[in-house]
């Protein structure tokens, strides 16, 4: 079997990486190499799958204990490196024999859960457990996410295997009673230490703690009970929704252990860029360009929104950078009632390529034009005489 990369390494964290980094980690990676972002491209969709597997260790608790002592083999026992995949401390003591730091804390506590052991007696590995989120990533336009709408969306995450119900043993037989533990999960190790002969309490290397073992593992999921699928499901998405917002669709996540219920799917929302609209909270700024006739004589003139066109009577003398509001004409308020505004700013266009006519109307005009017309323009020179007299 080729042998795997670091689960660290793919999502490029420190092992003493926290939660909210890896989950950080894992959002920056999933978007920039899903399928979706990059259509026919094998390299991304195998590195996307990649980050996927390794997230979905690495965000369980139980799975991560386990890869960070045991590497790959811990989390999949069909898994052999043929280097060994332990990363707990061995080495010679003072008595000269091997000793494991793990089999220390525990001689002199008993299993504890604060230092990734277990409380003996207390936990089962049996027990059912729910399943642990996965994550996709969705493309909508402006206008869908601004009036919402319905999309079905294709994702990968652990189900449940078909062939063998969950077992991980082959169809028409049944996982047996681990042999070395007795069924019970947990075996008794008796070890030499300074204070003399003391037994502590481990999960059994054999079974994992599952007090099973499979002779006849399943062809399809080799053992695991859960395989990796393509899984289609249709979700609505809500007016207003932002770009970068999560969605959460229950039940739709990875599937538990032992009967457990499966996790959640998070959408991570993804808003196209529109050539005309801008998205301020959830009002709605454009620009619209004015002839100099336009804002200086005043017009009634079309204004896009995302309801259709509206006509709009632009003042006389308007200023290049007015800014007028459409009330109500904005991006709806998500799970709440009302809408935001639409602002239109006004650009005003100079004329470019004039004719030798235009120029000779547009300097009469200027003749006849005093400092009272452009009141900015008075204003302006009014203040450099007060500063320079």
């Amino acid at each position: 079997m080729a042998e795997k990369r670091d689960f660290y390494e793919v999502l490029g964290v420190g092992r003493n990486a926290s939660d909210d980094e890896i989950k950080k980690s894992y959002r920056k990676l999933a978007k920039k190499y899903h399928p979706d972002l990059n259509p026919g491209n094998k390299d991304t969709e195998a590195k996307f799958k990649e980050v996927n597997e390794a997230y979905e260790v690495l965000s369980d608790k139980s799975k991560k204990a386990n890869y960070d002592k045991f590497g790959h083999a811990g989390v999949d026992p069909s898994y052999s490196s043929g280097r060994g995949g332990s990363y707990s401390y061995s080495g010679s003591n003072p008595f000269g024999q091997d000793f494991d730091l793990g089999d220390i804390f525990n001689s002199f506590f008993g299993g504890f859960e604060g230092f990734g052991g277990r409380a003996s007696g207390r936990y089962s590995q049996n027990s059912p457990k729910r399943g642990s989120d996965t994550e996709t990533v969705i493309n909508i336009s402006f206008e869908e996410a601004a009036k919402g709408c319905t999309k079905e969306i294709t994702y990968q995450r652990t189900d449940v295997c078909s062939e063998c119900k969950g077992t991980g043993a082959k169809s028409g037989t049944s996982p047996k009673t681990c042999p070395t533990c007795g069924g019970a999960g947990q075996v008794t190790v008796s070890q030499k230490t300074p204070f003399g002969i003391m037994q502590t309490t481990r999960t059994c290397d054999r079974c994992k703690g599952t007090g099973k073992v499979i002779t006849d593992p399943c062809r399809v999921c080799r053992g695991q009970g859960r395989i990796r699928s393509s899984k289609t499901v249709e979700i609505n998405i809500p007016a207003g929704v932002d770009n970068e917002q999560v969605l959460n669709v229950k039940g739709h996540g990875n599937a538990g252990t032992n009967g457990g219920s499966f996790g959640d799917l998070h959408v991570y929302v993804n808003v196209n860029h529109h050539p005309i609209f801008k998205r301020k909270g959830n009002d709605i700024i454009c620009e619209i360009p004015l002839t100099f006739t336009q804002a200086a004589l005043g017009a009634d003139v079309i204004v896009p929104t995302l309801d259709g066109r509206v006509e709009y009577h632009v003042h006389e003398g308007t200023q290049p950078g007015d800014v007028f509001r459409l009330k109500g004409k904005g991006i709806p308020y998500i799970h709440g009632r009302g809408r935001g505004d639409q602002f239109v700013k006004v650009n005003v266009e100079i004329p470019r390529g004039l004719s030798y006519e235009q120029k000779e109307a547009l300097q009469k005009f200027d003749a006849i034009t005093g400092e009272k017309n452009y009141q900015k323009r008075k204003g302006f020179f009014d203040k450099i005489r007060e500063l320079f007299e």
